[in-house]
């Protein structure tokens, strides 16, 4: 590493210090603190090239981490799966359905019966030919009883997936769903051959070749020489490394151990793009922060007191704060500004300490003490987020201590189990999709434990429409029975932030995910 790029590494190694202490050490060495960039940072790249190991440092990996699509959860077996296995449908940077192995589509008037065409000429790593029973039988996978998938409740209107005359597939559904393209574009959807059940070793059609694979410790895959995609692929392997601690993933991007790190720490990407050696990619898109209220249990189940917390925190502050401006404030509805259904009539919440005083008040409280579960597992940035949170609500009669909880166990210990607790969403490319997986009340990622049977009615309506006027107005009164009603508070909707060497050629922007939907392995090449 150049003599030039030390003081900055030494900042990135240091970078537990407040922010105050670390723009004072900046200052002192002579590095700008204010600098803007374009959200499209990846310049125009010059051709191509093939060869060499990428090596990715990655946030989003456990231990109890499995290649079994069924229960994908985080960013790493993302990422992994995109390698090694393809999906029905790709969403493009636009935020488009686009083919990969379903090679078109048509609907039938009401989107209730569908045919999808199944791409000839591939074939998976072991030689055998793609078909329609590989695709039926890996969407089967997340279908029925006992199935563990986080889709399964998705999938639930199919009523029949069959193998056309011509070698296709259809599909029927009980309700009409204009967005069936989208919904087999999910992450969990990617395609093995027919009867394939040894996840330890997955076989599929991707880019690259199963090696080696420690659950969240790294992995190795090789290069498919056997590839579809004549435009993907270019690099002779990636390891992925797994690397949860954000300053760790920084100095290892600095020091050169690895070519691309995800979930670039907000407190640290104003230094770190200072680097000549570093470009950073941001993404505007859904990945949004979560405040997260089991509405099963006291004193959650009350509304009021909801109501009371969610008026109960300074969003404009915890932006610029702790996202650094990198993001936008949330309404406590899980739909950016981005989708073609955001409802910008919405009102804004706004931080009212009196306000929430007086729904405390209707809750027969004249204060509430509150436990809240966070770790910077949950997001970039969570714990100084409900320290600011903690300040704030005080104002508000709400007492809160937060309990730090240990990152490596926090998805499997403490979402989804804690009365109150933190987390975060990638979102989805479409409303539908992201009330479906999260809000639902039959969802398996019901976080909050949210039951609203109107919500439930509308969302089945919506979905069926075809008119986009009227399935606007539904999802817009959908945002606001979540927003006013719902068990999250969501505050921030938060940037994707990767970076990457400037030996990395391809990596762009994308609207979905972190590392351009989870496909940037298969996208970009080593320029040296």
């Amino acid at each position: 590493m150049k003599d030039d790029h030390s003081p900055l590494t030494q900042l990135l190694r240091d970078a537990r210090l407040n922010r105050r202490g670390f723009i004072t050490a900046a200052s002192a060495l002579g590095i700008a603190t204010a600098v803007s960039f374009s959200p499209f940072a990846a310049l125009a790249a010059p051709a191509p090239k093939k060869g060499g190991t990428l090596k990715l440092g990655m946030s989003g990996g456990n231990t109890s981490d499995t290649l079994d699509p069924t229960l994908f959860s985080d960013w790493v077996p993302l990422n992994q799966a995109y390698m090694l296995m393809n999906g029905l449908i790709e969403i493009d940077e636009q935020n488009k359905a686009t083919p990969e192995l379903l090679e078109s589509w048509e609907a039938k008037p009401g989107a209730t019966e569908w045919r999808f065409k199944v791409r000839q000429g591939v074939t998976f790593h072991n030689g055998k030919t793609l078909g329609a029973d590989d695709i039926i039988y890996s969407i089967n996978l997340h279908r029925g009883e006992k199935s563990r998938s986080a889709i399964r409740t998705q999938l639930a209107s199919i009523t029949a997936l069959d193998k056309t005359a011509d070698g296709g597939v259809s599909i029927t559904l009980d309700h009409g769903n204009a967005d069936l393209p989208y919904l087999l574009a999910d992450y969990h959807l990617v395609v093995v051959p027919n009867g394939f059940t040894d996840w330890s070793r997955p076989i599929g059609t991707g880019g690259f070749v199963f090696d080696h694979y420690e659950p969240g410790v790294r992995s190795l895959f090789k290069r498919n020489p056997n590839y579809w995609k004549p435009d993907r692929a270019w690099v002779d392997a990636v390891e992925v490394l797994v690397i949860n601690d954000p300053t760790a993933r920084t100095n290892a991007l600095i020091s050169g151990q690895v070519h691309a790190i995800n979930r670039v720490d907000f407190k640290t990407v104003d230094f770190l793009k200072r680097s000549p050696a570093v470009k950073i990619i941001r993404s505007s898109g859904g990945q949004h922060f979560t405040f997260l209220m089991d509405c099963r249990v006291a004193p959650f189940n009350s509304n009021d007191v909801r109501l009371a917390i969610k008026h109960g925190i300074d969003r404009e502050k915890i932006l610029a704060t702790v996202l650094r401006g990198y993001g936008s404030v949330g309404n406590d509805h899980p739909i950016p500004k981005t989708d073609r259904f955001f409802n910008h009539e919405l009102p804004q919440r706004a931080y009212d300490p009196d306000k929430a005083k007086f729904y405390l008040k209707q809750a027969g409280l004249d204060s509430l003490n509150l436990e809240l579960s966070s770790s910077d597992a949950a997001f970039a940035g969570a714990l100084d987020a409900a320290a600011l949170f903690q300040g704030q609500a005080g104002k508000a009669g709400l007492q809160v201590s937060i309990k730090r909880q240990p990152a490596d166990s926090y998805w499997d210990d403490v979402w989804m189990k804690a009365p109150f607790s933190m987390g975060y969403w990638g979102g989805r490319p479409t409303a539908d999709q992201m009330f479906s997986t999260a809000y639902q009340s039959t969802a398996k990622w019901n976080d909050s434990h949210w039951q609203d049977d109107k919500f439930d009615a509308l969302l089945l309506q919506a979905r069926s429409l075809l008119d986009e006027g009227r399935r606007a107005q539904i999802y817009g009164e959908l945002q606001s029975i979540v927003r006013d009603n719902g068990g999250a508070m969501i505050p921030l909707f938060g940037d994707y932030l990767d970076a990457t060497s400037n030996k990395v050629g391809g990596a762009r922007s994308h609207p979905m995910f972190n590392f351009m939907g989870g496909r940037l392995a298969e996208r970009v090449w080593l320029e040296s």
